[in-house]
């Protein structure tokens, strides 16, 4: 977007528009960045908007054709590309530490995992140890059981009468 040039430098609904743009786009590229959790494929969206955004400026700052320029219009239009690029940064910076934070979770998790398996299967081997001692045998009569309060006929038997 070119700005008209007015009395007192740009049209200030132009540049203010220009800047809400912007800012949308920016927290839109934060948000994005906020939701990524170690996915390419996001991460490259985020690099194609903050490309976008990178272009947005560069057409911004091109030079104006309009011959009556003036210097308090350029310090402001420089103001604010430089707030931007700044903004630009910091959201670069931020999806950056994002990506990081997902990938040690991710990492860490996985370990966390890794090590519950390998504890099971310990644990399964200790139980398959202990079970290879025990020997099925018979019970002795006199054992208190279940089976004790059945009839000295026997279990599943008729009773004689």
């Amino acid at each position: 977007m070119r700005f008209s040039v007015v009395e007192a430098g740009y049209d200030r609904r132009q540049v203010d528009a220009c800047l809400d743009e912007l800012g949308l786009r920016l927290g839109r590229l934060a948000a994005r960045a906020e939701g990524i959790a170690g996915v390419g494929r996001e991460w490259d969206q985020i690099r194609s908007e903050a490309l976008q955004l990178c272009d947005f400026l560069q057409r911004r700052t091109a030079p104006e054709p309009d011959p009556v320029r003036r210097p308090d219009a350029d310090r402001e239009a420089a103001e604010l590309l430089t707030r931007a690029r700044a903004e630009l940064e910091a959201a670069r910076a931020e999806a950056r530490r994002l990506r990081e934070e997902a990938y040690a979770e991710a990492v860490r998790a996985r370990r966390e995992f890794e090590a519950g398996l390998v504890a099971r299967r310990r644990r399964e081997a200790w139980v398959d140890e202990l079970l290879t001692g025990v020997r099925a045998g018979r019970v002795p009569v006199d054992t208190p059981t279940a089976a004790a309060g059945v009839p000295s006929g026997g279990a599943g038997r008729p009773a004689a009468h």
